[in-house]
């Protein structure tokens, strides 16, 4: 199967998609790599960062059936739709969760005096994104999806 036989279909969609997400946890990597100097192999499989790889991915599908089916279509109102609500949750009720986690490891810490072995381990604090990593990712999504449909496949 050839560029050709992607190209305006459903397994653009897919693939823009799938692909973005990927590119997003790279990114992930090296910039922890290159802040940290640390190699976090965690960071291609871990939630929370920047970019949102969720914020990426749902934009890039949401583009992506835009410019293939049309931004007044029905088909881009529902990808929108699902777009802003994974978005939603991974700025609002996941990064409220992982603020959460925060504060039960702090108490189990200092309340406690538990080491957090002894309480079943530390809970993951890194689950949302800040509103700023949303955006980011979302605006890489746009991007990543016009320059694969526009620039990159037809030729």
């Amino acid at each position: 199967m050839g560029y050709t036989t992607i190209y305006n279909t459903g397994y653009e969609v897919i693939f823009v998609s799938f692909s973005v997400i990927i590119a997003a946890q790279i990114i992930k990597f090296f910039s922890h790599w290159i802040v940290k100097h640390i190699a976090d192999f965690r960071m291609f499989t871990t939630t929370g960062g920047m970019p949102s790889s969720h914020a990426a991915g749902v934009m890039a599908l949401s583009t992506s059936v835009g410019l293939i089916r049309g931004f007044s279509s029905i088909e881009f109102a529902i990808a929108l739709g699902y777009a802003f609500i994974v978005m939603y949750d991974a700025a609002g009720v996941r990064r409220a969760a992982g603020k959460q986690a925060a504060c039960l490891n702090k108490i189990i810490m200092d309340v406690y005096k538990q080491e957090l072995k002894e309480a079943g381990g530390k809970l993951k604090e890194l689950l949302g994104h800040t509103p700023l990593q949303v955006f980011v990712g979302a605006l890489f999504g746009i991007v990543y999806a016009y320059y694969i449909h526009c620039i990159l496949l037809p030729s």
